[in-house]
């Protein structure tokens, strides 16, 4: 199926590695113009940028700190200048962290919530202006967080509060056409030598219905199909891509 996204204005936040970076190239294979951004530079930025060149021309990877204010403002600058606007914005920055309750630090809680939640929140207020009406705002969540995880307070809490965030923002922008909605990926698996240890690859596996951790590509998959006119009627949702956990 024609996913219909060639021309469309799109920025990936956290665009370099796993998820994002396959968002990102999906979106670009579609015939979309993609702002890519990144924390830090290094070779994941120089390698995605050396492909997003040999699909064509009209993509940027640019380096932002969204998780303040002035960085989320400068992304949305270079989308205005680089695109003209946007009509897809994908939040995809976030970090995991792992803690037990009685020893986790209010630093640790910061910088977890920080990347996972408040990034969404200085982009989203940051580029709302550039989206067309009728265009897309797509979280990239975390089941984990719908279903609770041990020692992991403070990032299934930033992860559930997406799906609040795409609610109140769905019903809020929904008379401008646009759409707002959460990807919530189970474990997945950048590649070799990625994911879990054996021992627990293996017990994820046994609770999973397919019996299979997922790829960076079947999630951007269902970033596509939200970003698209195929799910326009679909709005304030947040769509589990767990192989049925």
């Amino acid at each position: 199926m024609d996913l219909e996204l060639a021309g469309k204005r799109v920025l990936v936040t956290g665009g370099t590695q796993g998820i994002g970076r396959a968002t990102v190239l999906a979106f670009a294979r579609a015939g979309a113009r993609v702002v890519a951004c990144n924390r830090s530079p290094g070779e994941a930025a120089d390698s995605l940028s050396r492909e997003l060149k040999e699909l064509g021309d009209g993509h940027r990877v640019v380096q932002a700190d969204v998780t303040e204010p002035d960085g989320a403002a400068a992304l949305a600058t270079v989308c205005q200048e680089a695109l003209g606007g946007l009509d897809v914005v994908v939040n995809n920055v976030g970090v995991d962290g792992r803690a037990r309750f009685g020893e986790l630090t209010v630093q640790e809680w910061d910088r977890v919530v920080s990347a996972n939640l408040t990034s969404c929140f200085l982009v989203t207020k940051a580029t709302i202006g550039l989206l067309a009406d009728h265009g897309s705002v797509i979280y990239i969540g975390a089941s984990a967080g719908m279903r609770g995880r041990p020692e992991s307070a403070h990032y299934c809490a930033s992860k559930t509060a997406l799906t609040g965030l795409t609610r109140s923002l769905a019903r809020e922008f929904g008379g401008r056409g646009v759409r707002v909605n959460t990807v919530a990926p189970g474990v997945i698996v950048k590649g070799p030598g990625d994911g879990p240890p054996p021992p627990v690859a293996d017990l994820i596996k046994a609770v999973t219905a397919l019996g299979r951790l997922g790829a960076p590509d079947e999630v951007a998959a269902a970033v596509l199909f939200l970003a698209s006119d195929v799910s326009r009627y679909i709005t304030g949702v947040t769509l589990n891509v767990d192989g049925g956990v």
